[in-house]
């Protein structure tokens, strides 16, 4: 009786059936085209990535969420060109997301350093509920202590929804600085399961940008000859707004080639009593001259959830960047953004 008036009070606060919010990734610039879609072909040249994170797996009930991508950039046509498919799962309400888009995007040179770049992403949705497993409370009879009828039992509508949406982006970048900033589901698709609601996504703002310093460069010896070493900080910034819920990541991040070590704080306290997933990231990432990237990363929560309740969350992410002509070709400089 305790577990179903539980999960009652759990869907309520959650606006009807759970991931009403867009999951939220730590290693971002690991995720570009979930960040912004006018990265696509950002790296000019081609580029396969798969991302997972698993957010508070010390809980009975945890969020799980990836993406693979996969995009290309055609110097004919100044153009990028991307399809990406992203999910999630909730385990407690039993509902899942799963999303696959076809993006484009256009690059601007609008002096010898400086660029913008937007994009377009068009996809399809599709929003699975499992309620075989749900308990209403009109299905609770308080006096006896017991429920009536199945588990499942009383929904008027589907278990499966689908719909379009559109997701949209701009970025400027130069040798050392970035700005951008996105708009996901424009369209604002269905999420109520039940007949005669009219729930809709809200859509969800970014904007995020920074700066990189270059540092004084090392040698690396790889026995035969030396080579100059990277080394450079970035700091930066991501602001994200989704209906009621606002947040800010803020952090830096260096580059000792091939090493990349990352910390920011992630949280955006406000008078409101809304959770804000309040954490503090750190990063670990290799980005080897083979064009392989590989990246962990953990959030310690130091909100009021903390970490022996939830276990924190663990993201991975890997790339892969390649040339079907000349593998260190590339069409332009590389974007000053984080790595991660």
């Amino acid at each position: 009786m305790r577990k179903a008036l539980i999960l009652i009070v759990f869907f309520m606060s959650q606006g009807i059936f759970g991931l009403a919010q867009d999951m939220q990734y730590s290693q971002y610039y690991a995720n570009p085209l979930y960040l912004n879609p006018s990265l696509a072909g950002s790296t000019g040249m081609s580029r396969v990535g798969l991302n997972f994170r698993n957010q508070w797996p010390a809980l009975d009930q945890t969020f799980v969420g990836y993406t693979a991508y996969f995009d290309f950039y055609e110097e004919r046509m100044n153009s990028g060109f991307a399809i990406i498919l992203q999910g999630a799962n909730e385990s407690f309400t039993q509902t899942s997301i799963n999303e696959i888009g076809l993006i484009y995007s256009y690059r601007l040179k609008i002096s010898e350093n400086d660029f913008i770049q937007a994009g377009a992403q068009g996809s399809f949705v599709r929003r699975d509920a499992m309620f075989d497993k749900v308990i209403l409370g009109t299905q609770l009879d308080i006096d006896r202590g017991k429920i009536i009828g199945s588990p499942g039992d009383g929904f008027e509508g589907e278990s499966q929804i689908s719909a379009p949406d559109v997701h949209v982006g701009m970025m400027y970048y130069g040798k050392k600085a970035w700005l951008g900033v996105s708009g996901f589901h424009l369209l604002r698709p269905e999420t109520s399961y039940l007949t005669g609601l009219n729930e809709k996504l809200p859509i969800r703002y970014g904007l995020h940008g920074g700066y990189r310093f270059n540092l004084a460069p090392g040698d690396i010896n790889d026995y035969f000859n030396n080579t100059d070493q990277e080394r450079s900080f970035a700091f930066g910034f991501n602001y994200k707004r989704q209906g009621q819920y606002s947040q800010l990541d803020i952090g830096g991040e260096f580059f000792f080639e091939p090493l990349v070590l990352g910390f920011w704080y992630r949280g955006l306290p406000t008078k409101y009593e809304l959770p804000n997933n309040e954490s503090l990231v750190a990063l670990v990432g290799i980005s080897l001259e083979s064009g392989l990237e590989l990246g962990y990363s953990f959030d310690f929560p130091i909100s009021k959830l903390g970490y022996s309740g939830s276990g924190g969350s663990h993201e991975i992410s890997i790339r892969y960047v390649f040339s079907n002509q000349d593998p260190r070709k590339r069409y332009f400089s590389p974007l000053p953004t984080f790595r991660y």
